[in-house]
């Protein structure tokens, strides 16, 4: 009679070798599912997206910041452009009036020897060219007789009063006045004359006494006992 030998049947495994196969299997299960997770940690992929993403918000805000500053440069350069040009202007003005200034005596002499008719031959058209290049650089003469008083353009050298006046008229022109544009660089030297005093008066009670005579007119007068 033949005795076995105690051993492995082939149909079995050793303990302990599936055990172990069962504990990789479930590690490996275990490392894809935390790699598959929301909380799996970033690849080198990610990474390099993050670092350009960065990069591309802080050239943003660098760009942002020198487009500000060339818009500001730009409004200085503006408003130093205007006010250069309203400087440039005013000196103009300023230089033209002086000159014209110096020219007003002169101006005058024209105007008296016109009014005296002594205004002739070369004289006339020296003064003619002279006035032509005065009123080409903006100079204007004012005053005239019969226009109301305004002591912002004129100047009272003489008072009187007259009883066909209603205002503070100028009756005279002594000295025509001179503007440049709304710049008055000299004002009219005028006589004036205001209205008389008590004439307003006399004349409102004379009308009052007038009224006062037709009315018991026509009432028929006073009454007789």
């Amino acid at each position: 009679m033949t005795e076995e030998t105690p051993g492995f049947d082939n149909n079995e495994k050793p303990e302990g070798t599936s055990d172990a196969a069962g504990s990789e299997e479930a590690a490996q299960g275990a490392g894809a599912a935390d790699k598959a997770g929301p909380g799996s940690a970033p690849s080198g992929e990610e990474l390099v997206e993050v670092g350009l993403q960065a990069q591309l918000d802080q050239a943003q805000a660098a760009l942002n910041e020198r487009t500000a500053d060339l818009q500001r440069l730009q409004a200085e350069y503006q408003n130093y452009r205007r006010r250069v040009e309203r400087d440039r202007v005013t000196v103009k003005e300023i230089a033209v009036a002086n000159l014209l200034s110096e020219l007003l005596p002169t101006l005058d002499d024209i105007g008296r020897a016109r009014d005296h008719g002594e205004l002739v031959g070369g004289f006339k058209s020296v003064a003619e060219s002279l006035e032509t290049v005065a009123a080409k650089m903006g100079l204007q003469q004012f005053g005239k007789e019969g226009e109301p008083f305004d002591p912002l353009v004129h100047e009272a050298l003489m008072h009187s009063y007259a009883p066909d006046v209603t205002e503070t008229t100028c009756v005279q022109i002594l000295q025509p006045g001179y503007r440049i544009g709304e710049r008055t660089i000299r004002p009219a030297r005028v006589a004036v004359a205001e209205p008389q005093p008590g004439a307003q008066g006399a004349k409102g009670e004379g009308e009052d006494a007038g009224s006062g005579s037709g009315s018991e007119e026509e009432s028929g007068g006073p009454d007789k006992g």
